[in-house]
């Protein structure tokens, strides 16, 4: 796929993980990875700040995972100098836990209208240090284009 992001829009991944410092995306220590041409790549740990009670993963710090991703690549996809991007709405499947280690989730476009676009949100977790990447949330999240005031 071509690259989908709108040319005015040029940031580095050191600047935007800057910007996320204190606020709920820092405080997980959520890390965008990778901006590919029409993904977006982050990963947040597995620990005491993302856990419930029993040990596993918190499906809210999963939707957080997903709603950022989603987020960054909806507002990287229109003109932000005119425009904001807001999360509409946004569901999750959880299919398997996560009780440590990191999780990477992976954003991508279903559908970029020109007021509406839905994003598909993959979320994988390695439990160990070596490749063990299965699947444990899939995400989907509409945005909503709004003029800049």
């Amino acid at each position: 796929m071509a690259k989908i992001w709108h040319p005015n829009n040029t940031v580095s991944l050191d600047r935007i993980n800057k910007l996320n410092q204190n606020t709920v995306i820092g405080y997980l220590d959520i890390k965008i990875t990778h901006i590919g041409d029409d993904f977006i790549q982050g990963t947040m740990p597995v620990n005491q700040k993302t856990i419930q009670p029993q040990g596993l993963l918190h499906g809210g710090a999963s939707l957080t995972l997903a709603e950022s991703l989603a987020s960054l690549g909806a507002a990287l996809y229109v003109d932000m100098s005119k425009y904001n991007v807001v999360g509409h709405g946004i569901n999750a499947n959880h299919l398997r836990s996560a009780t440590k280690g990191m999780v990477t989730g992976i954003a991508k476009p279903v559908y970029l209208g020109g007021k509406t676009q839905v994003w598909e949100i993959k979320i994988y977790k390695s439990e160990t240090e070596f490749v063990d990447e299965t699947l444990c949330c899939v995400s989907r999240m509409t945005a909503l284009r709004m003029a800049r005031r």
